[in-house]
């Protein structure tokens, strides 16, 4: 854990935080909900008081075993969890005022305790016992590593709509609005310091979409070309699908398909945004949807629903509410979608399967058993995985070729 600076602490803003952690652990609200309405529920707040409630939040998510295991029990009434916060704040290398709610905390039982409980990996990492066994078990080596770099903030990342603006005028445009940026690609910048970038002009136009560099790879994976007809099957809310538009230069056709129409509706919505008109949302509320697109697709993406255990650093609180069981669930849906939308790409053409799983289970192991299963009829062509550790999300992608 990363020890920052000492800062101020109001009891208003502290208090937010303690409501907003209950809402997570004791109602089983997801952190970014939570922390979207805690936001809005004070207009007074500031750019500041606003930093300071969602990072408290999402870092005490975040670090929630190893901050209980120092106290040897989950808080259950309110001050235990201003005793959370407070333990956190110490750890961090803070002090705390003399506040009443923070009354028989021992700063230095406190961090001697820290030091004790670190020598355990899944308290020591801040993970569920089962997870850390299972990414041992499928990891092997690579799960310490890939661990440390999960709990590390996640990174801001920005990608150029190239269809309405150049990566210059982008970043010309950001930057007299205050948004600091680094180019790490041709069409990506991380931001350097946090800011409010859906009120910039620059969003309101179009010019760019938030989306992690590692997400970025998966639409060039596909290899797209203008005039193609491709098939975004798990599209979701379509960050993918969009980015498949522009390298196709708005032309051809995008068959954006996913099971909850409501997310389609919000694609629309980004896609008249973005300058982009060759998608075509299609809900699938049949196995129908699907059969009346056989061998239709010159290329087919299949982002598939998975764990999301590669991006636990950008969704900390879900390290603690996946089950086991429903991993088992998952990897059940994986292998039904890939063994049945792939009827819907053309012979000669290509898939991508992807998640933004690190585990083997969900990725290698899924592509090898359709390739057992339809080996006659397709190809792997490239496979690639991208590690935490790299410095953006956890991705696998495998691109196989329909061959009969």
């Amino acid at each position: 854990m990363q020890k920052k600076r000492v800062e101020r602490l109001y009891p208003n803003l502290v208090s937010a935080v303690i409501t907003a952690l209950q809402e997570i652990f004791e109602e089983g609200r997801y952190a970014d909900r939570v922390i979207e309405k805690t936001l809005k529920s004070n207009k007074k707040w500031g750019s500041r008081d606003r930093a300071f409630i969602a990072e408290s939040v999402y870092e005490i998510v975040r670090w929630y075993r190893l901050l209980y295991a120092i106290v040897g029990k989950r808080p259950r009434r309110e001050q235990e969890w201003w005793h959370l916060f407070g333990i956190w704040k110490i750890i961090r290398g803070g002090n705390l005022p003399d506040w009443k709610e923070f009354e028989g905390l021992d700063q230095g039982r406190i961090r001697k305790q820290h030091s004790a409980v670190k020598s355990k990996r899944a308290i020591r990492e801040s993970i569920p016992e089962w997870m850390d066994e299972m990414g041992a078990k499928q990891l092997g080596e690579s799960w310490d590593g890939m661990l440390t770099a999960l709990n590390r903030p996640a990174k801001v990342v920005l990608r150029t709509n190239l269809l309405k603006t150049s990566q210059q005028q982008l970043s010309d445009s950001l930057q007299k609005e205050g948004v600091v940026l680094e180019a790490i690609s041709e069409e990506a910048f991380v931001v350097q310091q946090r800011k409010n970038l859906f009120s910039t002009e620059a969003f309101k136009q179009g010019w760019f979409e938030v989306q992690d560099f590692s997400s970025q790879q998966v639409a060039h994976f596909l290899e797209v070309k203008p005039g193609m007809r491709v098939v975004d099957a798990c599209a979701g809310a379509g960050g993918k699908t969009l980015h498949l538009g522009v390298l196709m230069a708005n032309k051809g056709q995008v068959i954006a398909m996913d099971t909850e129409a409501w997310k389609l509706k919000e694609l629309k919505r980004r896609a008249k945004r973005n300058g982009i008109f060759i998608i075509q949302p299609k809900p699938i509320d049949s196995t129908k949807v699907i059969k009346r697109q056989k061998e239709s697709a010159d290329r087919l993406l299949l982002d598939v629903p998975c764990s999301g255990l590669g991006v636990l650093r950008r969704n900390p609180d879900a390290k603690w509410k996946l089950q086991p069981e429903f991993l088992e669930k998952i990897r059940g849906e994986q292998a039904n979608i890939i063994s049945s939308y792939s009827k819907m790409l053309k012979k000669g053409g290509k898939m991508v399967y992807a998640t933004c799983s690190i585990l083997p289970s969900e990725n290698q192991e899924q592509v090898q058993r359709f390739l057992e299963e339809h080996g006659e009829g397709f190809a792997l062509e490239e496979e690639r995985s991208i590690s935490p550790e790299e410095g953006y999300d956890g991705f696998y992608m495998a691109r196989l070729v329909r061959k009969l």
